[in-house]
């Protein structure tokens, strides 16, 4: 009978699940939208029969060893969501005691959903072998997974690594967390929305971009855009690349990584957010670092990529059994 690892990624709109064998195939599947409210239970009850639907769907038995749990704001040392700002529950939710209550299985862990992803990246993906890395996602917000030495960077309090919330500007842009000036308000998805639009207003050229609202305007439209020769958003990307360049660049300083992934839909812009990203980073970068630290895309299957990181996260944790 094959080993096989429960992956759950909680989001703020889905949560996404799948049995996941050792290799990363993928066994079975399933999602359910993530409707919360200030009762924890309710939710976590919903999750629970989700999770017993997809374990009768499979079509072959497999020995599970355990549950990989990725949400925002996931607290690894004391198995928490924590004041997620996209999750509409109440202050901490204790979701491995909870899980626990109802599976009797070796391994329940929860982290954050950008560790899980560099998890899934080592585990099953570009990151194999290296033992020093970060994983950057760039979607609604910009999450961050750091790996030293071959094991992930939790700090004291479970919620070291969040790079997506170090400081591009004190006088910036609000940011969701209540400060200004973050990273995650200029190179996520939402972020370069906001780069297009200030460009708009201070340049007078043509762009098709004029044409869409700033409700109907997405990431997808920009890259379009960029790739038909618009000057505003090949601009957006240029200045987009180059504040997270700059802070990788600082990132690198900390570290000293082998490598830095990029994935999310920004990251499937491809040449248009690396070139300048990789470029900048360069220019910013300490000397001794340069021409040192490789940038690349991630090679998770974006379809499977949340589920196989939640599910790394029971094979990371055997290890120390």
């Amino acid at each position: 009978m094959k080993k096989a690892a429960i992956g759950i990624d909680i989001g703020g709109t889905n949560t996404v699940m799948g049995v996941v064998g050792e290799d990363g195939e993928v066994f079975a599947r399933n999602s359910i939208q993530t409707v919360t409210g200030p009762d924890y239970r309710k939710y976590m009850n919903t999750l629970c029969e989700a999770v017993d639907q997809t374990l009768a769907s499979l079509s072959k038995p497999v020995d599970i060893q355990g549950i990989g749990i990725g949400a925002p704001n996931g607290n690894y040392y004391n198995g928490t969501i924590e004041f997620a700002p996209n999750l509409h529950f109440e202050g901490v939710v204790p979701v491995v005691e909870f899980m626990k209550s109802r599976y009797n299985y070796p391994v329940i862990a929860l982290t954050n959903d950008a560790n899980a992803a560099a998890m899934g990246e080592m585990i099953y993906g570009g990151a194999r072998g290296m033992k020093n890395f970060i994983m950057i996602t760039l979607g609604t917000g910009v999450g961050s997974g750091i790996v030293v030495n071959g094991g992930m960077v939790y700090g004291h309090d479970g919620f070291a690594g969040e790079i997506g919330h170090t400081i591009v500007d004190p006088q910036g842009r609000e940011c969701g967390c209540g400060r200004r000036g973050c990273l995650e308000t200029y190179a996520s998805a939402p972020g370069i929305k906001r780069t297009v639009f200030e460009l708009l207003a201070l340049r007078n050229e043509p762009s098709v971009l004029r044409n869409i609202s700033y409700d109907k305007l997405s990431a997808k439209d920009i890259d379009e855009a960029a790739r038909n020769g618009d000057p505003v958003a090949a601009e957006a990307f240029e200045y987009t690349g180059e504040i997270l360049g700059l802070k990788l660049a600082d990132a690198v300083a900390h570290t000293s990584p082998e490598a830095i992934f990029l994935f999310g839909g920004l990251a499937n812009a491809g040449s248009l957010i690396f070139d300048p990203v990789k470029e900048y980073m360069e220019e910013y970068m300490l000397n001794i670092f340069k021409n040192k630290v490789k940038i690349l895309p991630s090679k998770l299957p974006a379809g499977d990529a949340a589920v196989l990181g939640a599910s790394a996260l029971v094979w990371q944790e055997k290890k120390k059994l």
